[in-house]
């Protein structure tokens, strides 16, 4: 994704996110956090993933920590920038981090996934969805978010089914945006649709616009940063009245924030995404619900749950495996964790080069238009 405006936020002490306190003179167990919090980065995403684990290690250490330790959470600011994350997973593992958590951009994570089984350190993904996370198979990474490969699966099955057959992506250069491309191609092409490109960095918006009425395109799919391009290819397509049967979508997940009913109103509503929440939380989470809700005075989006299963699911890895990077990485196919959004387990999947939760859910939603505030649930996968 592209940049966001800042977020807000108290400031942090020196660059932890959480300092545990120590239990009984034994020292913290550290997990590095990976997290876009500054631009180009997504921030309001980093923001969310962050307070989901650092309520997480909360939790975690007023129950007892791991075998009597505390846990501690060590954080840095990839920015969205791969090179960035590179560096964070050297100096965290020269920290002597037990494990590495986080991250939500795609790219970042797939560098950060290759630095850690380089490393033999594990590595538990919170919300990145690139198929490929790392280029051969391995014991030290696992992932939480679903594949691309499904998500976007499951976006297609929405716009077919709402009779949404000739698809424009509007894309700018980036391995998941292309991948996202693709999956859309190779899935809708043998159902009778198909999916035109757009280079929304050669286009203008009221250019775009042309191209979506030439071609009679019946949806207009954004794989672009945001807020920009993303803001002002909306708004043009909204104030075309040629366009106005066009569905926008942005399987990417950029109206999930609330910054984007600021910045677009009326305008961001009606505009399909996905999201990784189940119809109904588990009790857990329910109640992270609403400490969450109260923590960043806000709805938390799915990003945030992702983050405090995070944290959930390492802890348990590291009471398994005493807390040491081996045998924690050993791990992943015995761990079984009542999450937020279900029971966590892990397994091999096709195609799939790190352990997989095959459990989580996949929702198309949107910004209900008579309440932008408000979203509901189109379509389940």
């Amino acid at each position: 994704m592209a940049g966001m405006v800042e977020q807000t936020r108290p400031p942090r002490r020196d660059d932890t996110a959480v300092h545990a306190e120590e239990q009984g003179g034994r020292a913290s167990v550290r997990i590095g956090a990976l997290a876009p919090l500054s631009r180009p980065g997504w921030v309001q995403a980093g923001h969310h993933l962050l307070a989901g684990m650092e309520l997480a290690i909360r939790d975690v250490n007023d129950a007892g920590g791991v075998a009597g330790r505390p846990l501690e959470l060590v954080v840095r600011d990839t920015a969205a920038d791969p090179r960035r994350a590179e560096a964070a997973v050297e100096e965290l593992a020269g920290l002597g981090v037990a494990a590495l958590a986080g991250e939500y951009h795609s790219v970042v994570a797939r560098a950060a996934a290759a630095r850690a089984h380089a490393l033999g350190l594990p590595y538990l993904c919170s919300s990145a969805v690139l198929d490929a996370l790392t280029e051969q198979p391995t014991d030290r990474v696992a992932r939480l978010s679903p594949p691309q490969s499904r998500g976007w699966r499951v976006y297609a099955d929405f716009l077919l089914g709402a009779g949404r057959s000739r698809i424009a992506v509007a894309a700018e250069p980036s391995v998941y945006w292309a991948a996202g491309a693709r999956i859309l191609r190779e899935y809708v092409a043998p159902r009778g649709g198909a999916v035109m490109e757009l280079d929304a960095r050669a286009l203008a918006p009221a250019a775009l616009c042309d191209e979506l009425a030439g071609h009679r395109a019946t949806a207009l799919l954004l794989l672009v940063g945001h807020p920009e391009p993303a803001v002002s290819i909306v708004r043009s397509v909204r104030r075309d009245a040629r366009l106005a049967e066009v569905i926008i979508g942005a399987p990417a997940g950029q109206p999930e924030f609330a910054e984007w009913a600021t910045l677009l109103g009326d305008e961001g509503a009606a505009i399909p995404f996905l999201r990784y929440l189940p119809e109904r939380l588990s009790p857990l989470g329910t109640r992270v619900e609403t400490v969450l809700r109260e923590q960043l005075a806000e709805e938390p989006s799915f990003v945030a749950f992702e983050g405090y299963d995070t944290v959930a699911v390492l802890a348990d890895a590291l009471r398994a495996g005493g807390a040491g990077r081996a045998p924690s990485a050993a791990a992943w196919p015995s761990v079984t964790v009542d999450g937020t959004r279900g029971r966590i387990r892990f397994s091999r999947v096709p195609d799939i080069s790190v352990w997989q939760w095959t459990g989580a859910p996949v929702q198309v939603v949107d910004r209900d238009p008579s309440a932008p505030e408000r979203l509901r649930v189109l379509h389940r996968g």
